[in-house]
């Protein structure tokens, strides 16, 4: 009887969770502000409790869990409404380095330490600090990097060139199937379909991910073969 609660229970949680986080939004463990990361291990953890906790009502911790996911709902409405409510729940942008030195007091304030500082240079590709122009400490705790203009990546402007716009390529063939919905979207039919398959002599049962670019159709298709060695070691 207990395996079967346990059973059930772990469904409800997992259920709850999903739920939970579908209402919270999607983004990344680098866009969560502390806030929003602790208050997800806390949800975890009432979650774990309500999934083995035999003996207690299990409804207390979904209610519990609602709580927090609501409380966290309400808190990412009003910073997206209030600047002042943003700065205070969500922190502060803390400039480090600036015009070839180090701003000690608002690394101290930060509790980013020199070595931290260099190792997450060294991450986003930055060796060297005459190249670096300023690194800023983001809310998610992230580190931006400006580098000086002789040491970024050229780009087509600083040639004058103008290339074409870039555009999306809509997805219209995935797993062997045609994504009718995506094609119409898109401007296209199953006749345009045809004729694009016809033309690069392929079946779409052949096909993994087909997409449209530039009016043509990608196509990218199954490699059967099972690798039987690693080619970079």
């Amino acid at each position: 009887m207990d395996l079967i609660k346990v059973i059930l229970t772990s469904l409800l949680s997992i259920v709850t969770l999903f739920i939970l986080t579908k209402l919270m939004g999607n983004r990344q463990m680098s866009q969560l502000s502390m806030f929003d990361y602790i208050n997800g291990i806390t949800i975890g953890s009432i979650a774990a409790e309500l999934a083995t906790d035999l003996e207690g009502d299990f409804w207390q911790p979904v209610v519990a869990m609602v709580v927090y996911a609501v409380v966290t709902v309400c808190i990412t409405f009003i910073t997206t409404k209030s600047i002042g409510a943003r700065r205070l729940l969500t922190g502060r942008s803390v400039i480090l380095f600036e015009n070839g030195k180090f701003r000690t007091k608002d690394m101290l304030r930060a509790q980013v330490d020199t070595s931290e500082f260099m190792t997450q240079c060294r991450i986003s590709g930055c060796f060297s600090l005459s190249e670096l122009e300023c690194a800023v400490l983001e809310p998610n705790g992230r580190i931006s990097f400006l580098m000086k203009s002789d040491a970024r990546p050229a780009e087509p402007k600083d040639f004058s060139l103008s290339p074409e716009r870039a555009s999306i390529s809509p997805t219209v063939i995935l797993d062997g199937e045609t994504l009718s919905e995506n094609l119409k979207a898109a401007g296209y039919d199953e006749r345009w379909l045809k004729g694009e398959l016809d033309r690069l002599s392929l079946d779409e049962k052949e096909i993994m991910l087909g997409e449209i670019e530039n009016g043509s159709l990608s196509a990218f298709t199954r490699d059967e073969k099972k690798t039987k060695r690693d080619i970079f070691q």
